[in-house]
């Protein structure tokens, strides 16, 4: 668990910079080997086809989303950008992510008082000294 980079990395390499078939079971044994994976406990998930169904899944949701190539990001399951964007499209998806998924934090104003999204609240020994 926690590969997935270093795979994706890896497979990047051999096939664009080394112009291996990385389709050809032995380089990915290779590769595995490299990732500092178990090379006869790869061989047997190759085999078995153990992460067919999930593959298969995971481009059905793709297609349910609009992927129709690569590169293609999916963000919570929900949004979707596809093709190669730039910094500032992305970051405006991360953005708009995060704001609906996170809770505002509240934040406390020139007076102390907490203001979150439904308004400020002053602190009660704020208030009494006000009153007073």
């Amino acid at each position: 668990m926690g590969k997935n980079r270093a795979a994706w990395d890896a497979i990047f390499r051999a096939y664009f910079g080394e112009a291996r078939r990385i389709f050809d079971v032995d380089v990915l044994l290779d590769l595995a080997d490299e990732l500092g994976l178990d090379r006869e406990t790869t061989r047997q998930v190759l085999a078995d086809g153990r992460f067919r169904q999930r593959v298969r899944e995971e481009a059905q949701e793709g297609r349910r989303l609009g992927a129709t190539g690569a590169p293609f990001i999916v963000f919570d399951r929900r949004y979707a950008v596809p093709g190669a964007q730039d910094s500032d499209t992305l970051l405006d998806v991360l953005r708009k992510v995060w704001d609906e998924t996170r809770p505002s934090v509240p934040t406390l104003d020139a007076d102390g008082a907490s203001c979150g999204p439904d308004g400020c609240a002053t602190p009660a020994a704020h208030a009494a000294e006000s009153a007073g």
